[in-house]
């Protein structure tokens, strides 16, 4: 018996805004708990919300960015539930009159048509807070609640019921935090929660219209995780199913420790919420001339920069995509190229030591580069030019990160200029060649790694100076005439 999984996405973004959605209250993430709160974000009597203009230009931002259409006039809800982490007991979005709504998502996998996946909607709310269940002396008879986080701005994204496979909905989920970190409006930091993932999975039989009964992935901060757990929740509702039972509608929660969903509650539908029109707002009016100066603001969209860059720069379709991942990596590149680097050469730089060092001091994104563009573009030039070898280069720019220096001012300090003059590194192979006849016997035989290691030893003996076509052409030449 064949199953077809049939997978929707709902993501909730954090709006990059300084303050939240309704009042005046900072958003900064870790701040003592508590501390970014006011009556209108706690929900106190009396207090009215005021919505932030700039988060509905981000909204529309992403929205636009998504092909969705915009609605002129979109109405605010109130969607009723009660959680220790909801102050006013209920939590302010949109539902049948939404910001925007149709749009799409393009991805490489199991898209069901022109590698596409459609949208439903895009719908503006407000956070809820946090609950703690952890790292207190009490935490296992009390729950703390942080509302620092409630009222804060989010859009959320509905997919159309469309992915048929774990590794599709992963890699919708990838392209939209592409898409959205590019534009500015979120930072894409899962780990902090702002960047969230809701996934429905049912199955049917193969060749069936009819929808199976779902069950929804809570709050998946990762794209690994998101695949993993749709890849045991598929499996699991296939087990009930050939056993000839029921799915239940669900809610359920990733657990990475077992590597399984584990159920959390009764799975609400829309009328359990008990939607109204939120009374204290006014509806959402967006002007159309608003919306197209937004839309001429759009900066390039991932996809389509790693197009140009494959067309503009002659890279691989590869090295575009690494590069344009790195947060802030394809401005970075662009810059090194413009200072005079070869395009080829910046982008393994970019994509090699630049991001090594990233991932090693823990920065999210070039920014955190103690060497700015154009003295990058030096070192990647001097470098490419033969000045210094590859492997001098990255101690060179070692030193150029902890100290500020430039690359030519560090190669000249400490002579490391590549040496390439052939009656000098002679004597270097003449010496490596008498000290290693027995390797030399054995090139002669036929076996070529050996030529590899007369290489690298005399390199070495160079002190990582000389120049690799030189050093290899005098081995050659030295071997031939013995």
């Amino acid at each position: 018996m064949s199953f077809e999984p049939v997978i929707g996405l709902e993501i909730h973004a954090q709006l990059l805004t300084d303050t939240k959605a309704f009042c005046g209250c900072r958003t900064t993430f870790g701040a003592p708990p508590n501390t970014h709160v006011c009556p209108v974000c706690l929900g106190l009597p009396g207090a009215l919300p005021v919505l932030n203009r700039r988060a509905v230009e981000m909204a529309v931002t992403a929205s636009l960015a998504l092909h969705c259409t915009i609605h002129p006039e979109s109405i605010f809800a109130r969607k009723n539930y009660f959680y220790p982490d909801l102050p006013k007991g209920y939590q302010i979005s949109q539902y049948e009159r939404p910001l925007a709504t149709g749009g799409w998502i393009d991805i490489d996998i199991d898209a069901p048509a022109a590698g596409r996946v459609s949208l439903t909607r895009v719908h503006m709310e407000e956070d809820a807070g946090k609950s703690l269940h952890h790292g207190f002396p009490d935490s296992d008879r009390a729950t703390y609640l942080d509302f620092n986080r409630s009222g804060v701005p989010l859009i959320e994204i509905v997919t159309e019921p469309e992915l048929r496979s774990a590794a599709a909905a992963a890699a919708c989920f990838t392209r939209l935090r592409e898409i959205l970190v590019a534009l500015g409006v979120n930072d894409g930091n899962m780990e902090e929660g702002s960047l969230r993932c809701d996934a429905n999975v049912s199955l049917r039989r193969a060749g069936q219209t009819a929808f199976g009964t779902k069950t929804e992935v809570k709050n998946v901060n990762s794209f690994r995780y998101l695949q993993k757990a749709l890849e045991f929740e598929i499996a699991r509702q296939t087990a009930i199913l050939e056993r000839g039972e029921r799915v239940v509608q669900e809610t359920r929660l990733w657990d990475s420790d077992t590597g399984e969903t584990q159920s959390m509650r009764t799975k609400e539908d829309a009328h359990d919420y008990r939607y109204f029109p939120e009374p204290d707002l006014p509806p959402l009016v967006v002007d159309a001339a608003w919306v197209d100066a937004i839309r001429r603001s759009l900066p390039e969209l991932p996809e389509a920069r790693k197009a140009r860059f494959v067309a503009e720069y002659g890279i691989s379709d590869y090295d575009a995509d690494v590069i344009v991942r790195i947060g802030g990596g394809a401005d970075f590149f662009e810059a090194v190229v413009r200072a005079g680097a070869p395009a080829k050469a910046a982008s393994n730089w970019v994509q090699g030591e630049l991001r090594r060092k990233l991932k090693e001091i823990g920065a999210e994104d070039v920014a955190g580069s103690t060497i700015p563009p154009a003295a990058f573009a030096e070192l990647v030039r001097l470098t490419d030019e033969g000045v210094v070898s590859s492997s001098v280069a990255k101690d060179v720019f070692e030193k150029m990160w902890a100290s500020g220096r430039s690359a030519q001012a560090i190669i000249d300090a400490d002579g490391l200029a590549q040496v390439a003059d052939s009656n000098a590194l002679g004597a270097i192979v003449a010496r490596v060649l008498d000290a290693h006849a027995g390797v030399v016997a054995q090139y002669r035989e036929g076996r070529t790694n050996a030529f590899g290691f007369l290489v690298g030893q005399a390199m070495k003996a160079s002190g990582g100076r000389a120049n690799p076509k030189v050093i290899s052409d005098l081995i050659r030449a030295a071997i031939a005439s013995s």
